[in-house]
């Protein structure tokens, strides 16, 4: 059983309906989950891919879960193997899964079971252009992402890319959740800063919890 404190007592800000920032929220099983992360990194190493354009993308990216999000001249998609090795993609901790039950439960999404974990890895001046989430079967569940390492400014817009984002700052253990009426909205990462002296990491790596199938 979990011994989270209850929502109410969790700070929290409301992004738009349907979408909340949970801060700190993941702070308590942060070095947990970055040890599991370098253990999936060993069975589906981190790879720069490619879009269906041909340009490289500047985040690094591995997947865990019955499928990941690929990205190659043919398009993007999910798919249960790791194109790389032709392998299954590593299975989703527990710890993962419980940590996106328990946030999207936070933010008003109960029953959420992701089979989906996309893990991103930034360096210093990493960013990720505005998108939408949209290459899974349906959209009736929520997005669940959890920040580990350096700080980011995420990137929170509308339904239209020409609508101007938010800017939030993202720091060690925050989690964004967004659903129902915001499911779609466009979200990116402003290029990553440098670390501050004694930031104590180099990079940023974040976990996007999705039930693609």
């Amino acid at each position: 059983m979990s011994t989270r404190p209850l929502f109410d007592e969790e700070p929290r800000l409301a992004l738009a309906p349907g979408a909340w920032l949970l801060r700190g929220f993941a702070l308590a099983q942060a070095p947990a989950l970055l040890a599991q992360i370098a253990a999936l990194c060993e069975q589906a190493p981190l790879r720069h891919m490619v879009t269906p354009g041909g340009l490289t993308m500047q985040v690094a990216m591995s997947n865990c879960g019955a499928l990941g999000w690929v990205s190659d001249r043919r398009g993007y998609r999910y798919q249960t193997s790791d194109p790389d090795s032709g392998r299954p993609w590593p299975a989703m901790p527990p710890a993962f899964a419980a940590l996106a039950q328990e946030a999207a439960a936070a933010a008003g999404f109960a029953g959420f079971m992701p089979d989906a974990c996309l893990i991103n890895r930034y360096e210093p001046g990493t960013r990720l252009s505005l998108h939408q989430d949209r290459d899974e079967r349906e959209h009736g569940h929520p997005i669940v992402s959890v920040s580990l390492g350096l700080p980011a400014v995420f990137l929170f817009g509308g339904l239209t890319r020409t609508e101007r984002p938010q800017r939030l700052p993202l720091v060690h253990g925050d989690v964004v959740v967004w659903g129902g009426p915001a499911r779609l909205r466009f979200h990116g990462i402003a290029p990553l800063a440098p670390p501050e002296p004694g930031a104590g990491w180099g990079e940023r790596f974040n976990l996007t919890l999705r039930r693609a199938g």
